[in-house]
């Protein structure tokens, strides 16, 4: 019995170890993760494969709150979960100025883009 309390002591302290490791840091969007803002542009899917496609105007609410903090903006149109979802970044790099977007960060550098 006694021993069975001290692994689960050792399981939990191993658990808030890990927890604190990965809340404490902030990344390109401050504490929240990258692939996490990602997922909310979801309403962008079409237009982040297709340059000709309509941008959603909730699309572009996402976009112009992501791009207040433009290496969040870069990081989320890089990240992972963008690529496994099939966006082109050169094709996601225009969405700011394809929502008119007048404060965007033109020609600031996302890898090897450029913001137009």
């Amino acid at each position: 019995m006694e021993s069975k309390a001290v692994m689960c002591l050792c399981f939990l302290a191993m658990l808030l170890v890990a927890g604190l490791g990965t809340v404490s840091g902030a990344g390109e969007c401050g504490r929240v993760a990258v692939d996490k803002m990602a997922l909310k542009l979801a309403p962008c899917a079409a237009a982040t494969q297709n340059p000709r496609a309509a941008v959603p105007p909730t699309c572009c609410t996402q976009i112009r709150a992501i791009g207040r903090n433009p290496k969040c903006l870069c990081a989320v149109m890089l990240s992972s979960t963008a690529r496994q979802a099939g966006v082109k970044p050169a094709v996601a790099m225009t969405i700011p100025k394809r929502c008119a977007i007048a404060n965007r960060p033109i020609g600031y550098k996302c890898g090897p883009y450029t913001l137009p």
